[in-house]
């Protein structure tokens, strides 16, 4: 395993220099999972909740949370997305599946920016759903894939 480079020799926190590092296109594609009552879902679908379209407003959610991500997750490096795009899909009873896709090219990966899209359009899901269904949770946030950069490709097996 690499060492952690989120370190200085003072075993305190810094970020990653990445001057040396080559400019390439990165993508990352992260999921969330929204776990609801089937009520809450189908009203979502419909387009019946009180407070408006709550996928239109979570698709906004996600990209704005992508561009924003440097200024929430510390050791995160400012960076020109030249694409954040978000869809959502559902198994017809409980589950509504939030996919995140984030584009750039540059000297560092765009993962936290697609985990922190899927996460805070979840997150925007509940907000505006929470009046209906308290229980609502979020889950299995994860990396689907990414590609660019020095180490390479990654999807899960």
């Amino acid at each position: 395993m690499d060492r952690l480079t989120h370190f200085n020799a003072e075993k305190r926190a810094q970020m990653v220099d990445v001057t040396e590092k080559d400019e390439t296109k990165r993508v990352a594609v992260a999921e969330a999972k929204m776990l609801m009552q089937p009520e809450t879902l189908s009203r979502i679908k419909d387009g019946k909740v009180a407070k408006g379209d709550v996928l239109a407003v979570a698709q906004v959610a996600g990209i704005m949370a992508a561009k924003k991500t440097s200024e929430l997750i510390p050791m995160c490096h400012p960076l020109l997305t030249s694409k954040a795009d978000l869809s959502f899909s559902d198994d017809g009873d409980r589950t509504l599946t939030i996919t995140a896709t984030v584009v750039t090219v540059g000297k560092t990966g765009v993962e936290m920016e697609a985990l922190t899209a899927a996460t805070i359009a979840g997150l925007t899901v509940y907000d505006m759903c929470k009046a209906m269904d308290r229980g609502m949770e979020l889950k299995e946030a994860r990396l689907l894939k990414k590609s660019g950069g020095k180490s390479g490709d990654y999807s899960p097996k």
